[in-house]
């Protein structure tokens, strides 16, 4: 079996209603950003890049690689570098590829990044076709089934008290045991909204805060020791993830737990941040990493016995569905991250809906990643140059 064809589509999906109103921005070509923040570019749409792969005897396998913004460059990247290193290749030579890949343009000095994140979503497809190859669904053959049940937690934002409150218990009437309140205001602000939404869903439910690197180290300390009398599980992404000492200095100085990880693709990113026990809970993200490097990631991180969240984001439903068979398969997995009303936007590629029960995914035992890709869907939402 060799690879005989490998194609890139970036795709974008409206996720905003018709005439909804967004939040004050500042225009960046197809993107924008917060004026208040001004820090990162966010889409309008939910855009990411999907992976086809086919081999010689006609199974097609699919991955994806996390685009939120510009998956036309991922996409670019998988045609011009990545199609032409893996055509002919084996596909079960699964390891030796990503490796021999990441090899090809390290001296170039591409170690993270776009590239990566192409060769980790065609890793993820690479995966999908030896899983339907033998029969077995990925986590099976990626470590085998540590768990039946993949734990789920809802993200949630807003700036609102009552309103993040009200979503809050909106979610757990779904069934979600968990939550992670997105919160990008000062410490005042966010201990407001904490507070409102520990006092409507009680003490059973797990919470934790993502302030997407809004804090810096001395509020992080303020607002983490705030957030322990509350009994919120982490605090995540506080800081800018290049300053690891400052990590390392909130991380020291907190009873709870400092979860990060979102942005780094390899374990040679990750062997500072561990060594000098900055964080205590990895969120890498599989349809960044890809499979293979997820593993040795979380493996690297057993051996610091740091448990693994895995971060999904702004990724697609493959994005989902591998990191669900690849969260099966993992030893210190911990709990996974889920986008509850994002999930039909993001599954409009498949032939069937790819949905949680009750705060869960079951793990399955279907070939692959487990999920079908409507090729005409698909068609339908790639950019026109795909």
């Amino acid at each position: 079996m060799k690879i005989a064809d490998v194609r890139a589509f970036p795709l974008r999906i409206s996720k905003r209603a018709e005439g909804a109103a967004r939040p004050p921005t500042i225009a960046v070509g197809d993107y924008f950003i917060d004026r208040a923040a001004f820090t990162t570019i966010y889409s309008p749409h939910h855009e990411t890049t999907v992976i086809r792969v086919e081999t010689d005897d006609g199974i097609v396998g699919w991955g994806e690689a996390q685009s939120p913004v510009s998956p036309n460059t991922t996409a670019t990247i998988v045609r011009e570098l990545v199609r032409p290193l893996v055509i002919g290749c084996d596909p079960f030579d699964i390891e030796a590829i990503w490796t021999r890949n990441y090899g090809a343009m390290r001296e170039r000095g591409h170690l993270t990044g776009f590239y990566i994140d192409a060769l980790g979503g065609t890793d993820i497809a690479l995966w999908d076709i030896v899983g339907k190859a033998v029969g077995k669904p990925v986590h099976k053959i990626a470590g085998g089934r540590y768990r039946d049940e993949i734990l789920l937690y809802a993200g949630i934002g807003g700036a609102d008290p009552v309103k993040v409150a009200d979503a809050a218990e909106e979610h757990v009437g779904y069934g979600y045991q968990a939550l992670k309140l997105h919160l990008l205001l000062e410490v005042e602000g966010v201990v407001e909204i904490c507070r409102a939404v520990r006092q409507r869903v009680g003490p059973g439910i797990m919470l934790m805060v993502d302030t997407h690197m809004r804090q810096t180290v001395a509020s992080s300390i303020r607002l983490g020791r705030e957030l322990e009398k509350l009994h919120f599980t982490w605090l995540e992404a506080p800081i800018i993830p290049d300053d690891i000492p400052g990590q390392a200095e909130i991380t020291r100085a907190l009873d709870m737990a400092v979860a990060i990880g979102e942005w780094t693709r390899t374990r040679y990113e990750m062997r500072e941040q561990f060594e000098r026990r900055a964080y205590d809970i990895l969120m890498h993200d599989i349809a960044r990493t890809g499979i293979t490097e997820g593993h040795r990631i979380a493996t690297l991180a057993d051996t610091y016995n740091i448990p693994v969240a895995p971060h999904v984001g702004g990724g697609g439903i493959l994005s989902v569905a591998a990191t669900v068979e690849w969260s099966a398969s993992c030893p210190n997995f911990m709990i996974m991250e889920h986008s509850h009303h994002a999930n039909a936007v993001k599954s409009r590629i498949l032939k069937e809906p790819y949905e949680p029960e009750d705060g869960y995914y079951k793990v399955t035992e279907r070939p692959g990643l487990g999920v079908e890709v409507d090729e005409v869907a698909l068609a339908r939402y790639a950019f026109p140059e795909s």
